[in-house]
Formats: structure tokens, C-alpha cells, sequence
């Protein structure tokens, strides 16, 4: 059987990265961050889209 793990939020999204929420919601106009998706008039991330791009960024950049 197939399990699809739950979409989040952006507190959700917050947690897991571990900034603001404030943070994430400048990042999106700066169409920078994790791809996200409009479910109605929600944000929702896939988390295992979230993990490749944070596996995607430059480590050096930091």
C-alpha cells in the first residue's frame, strides 16, 4: 500500500527548517524557498520536496 505523507503548513514548514514563519512568507516574494502549492487559498508543501531542496543547497553558501 501506497502512504502519501501529510502536506504542511507553513507553521509546519517553520518547524521543520527552523525559522519564522515571517521568514518564509518574505522568501515567497522573493520567489525564493521550497516549492509550494495553492490548495484553495492555502499554501501547502510536500515535505519530501522540502527535504531535496534543503539537500540541494550549496553548503558553502552558509
Amino acid at each position: 500500500m501506497n502512504e502519501f505523507e501529510r502536506l504542511w503548513g507553513v507553521e509546519d514548514l517553520s518547524a521543520f527548517l527552523g525559522v519564522p514563519v515571517h521568514t518564509i512568507r518574505g522568501w515567497r516574494a522573493k520567489h525564493y524557498g521550497p516549492p509550494a502549492r495553492k490548495v484553495g487559498k492555502h499554501l501547502r508543501w510536500d515535505p519530501a520536496h522540502v527535504r531535496e531542496w534543503f539537500d540541494a543547497l550549496d553548503q558553502n553558501a552558509a
